[in-house]
């Protein structure tokens, strides 16, 4: 599904590298979480593979089902089927949920040559993934993100992501500022959505979110690389110890 090699990235307006060498494979269906400590570059991963302004790739490939994800501008990745989830997500006041949601949606339709979705068929599928995912349908009425709490966006986040049907959902730091009845809900609705043709990359500081969406694989970055890789215990190695250790395993 997901395959990056050898990536490395640094600032375009400082000669200051972050990324160095990072080598990623997610298969199809896969759960992958990316831990570290701060400024390991693990959000930088997640904004390159966006498409964000303001980084470098000097050397490696990001590919998504054989496509390269490096040439294409950031709405051609998310119609290829990459979704970033981001850590705060913002507000647009002025623009309704529903109105968002359905420009998002005939955006990507168009992009893949397929009709838009009439007024009618986007009303009946948004308010059966809404309520899937235990959804207030009051939330699609209001504008984006405004007035909503940290839980409230994030899963209106879930909720896009639902709509897109992407191949490829990039979690950055989606616990961030979520209490545990918040985070809980919101783990409902990213596994709801795990199938089979649909890949997840969740980046987190903390174990925690992983006893909810339990992950495949989980990797440790640490100074712009992934230092090592193994299964969900890791992540619980990690909590008991912190990094030190795994930091010294691999000096």
């Amino acid at each position: 599904m997901l395959e990056i090699k050898n990536l490395n990235v640094k600032l375009e307006e400082e000669d200051k590298v972050i990324l160095k060498g990072v080598d990623l494979n997610i298969g199809a269906g896969e759960v992958h979480a990316i831990m570290g400590p701060n400024g390991s570059g693990k959000s930088t991963l997640s904004y390159v593979m966006s498409g964000r302004d303001g980084y470098v790739v000097t050397d490696g490939s990001v590919s998504l089902e054989g496509a390269d994800m490096l040439e294409m501008d950031p709405e051609e990745r998310a119609a290829a089927g990459l979704f970033l989830a981001f850590q705060y997500p913002v507000e647009i006041p002025g623009v309704g949920n529903m109105t968002f949601l359905r420009t998002a949606l005939n955006s990507q339709r168009k992009a893949r040559g397929e009709e838009e979705i009439s007024a009618a068929d986007f009303l009946k599928l948004v308010r059966a993934k809404a309520k899937d995912l235990n959804i207030d349908a009051e939330m699609l009425k209001r504008p984006v993100n405004v007035g909503f709490s940290g839980g409230e966006k994030k899963r209106n986040e879930i909720l896009q992501m639902a709509m897109l049907e992407p191949k490829m959902c990039v979690l950055d730091e989606t616990d961030s500022g979520l209490d545990v009845d918040a985070m809980k809900l919101v783990a409902e609705g990213v596994n709801a959505l795990r199938s089979e043709g649909r890949s997840f990359l969740v980046i987190t500081h903390y174990q925690r979110l992983l006893n909810h969406i339990v992950p495949d694989v989980v990797h440790i970055m640490a100074d712009g690389r992934i230092i090592k890789s193994g299964g969900k215990e890791l992540a619980l190695e990690v909590e008991e110890n912190g990094y030190t250790d795994i930091l010294e395993e691999v000096a």
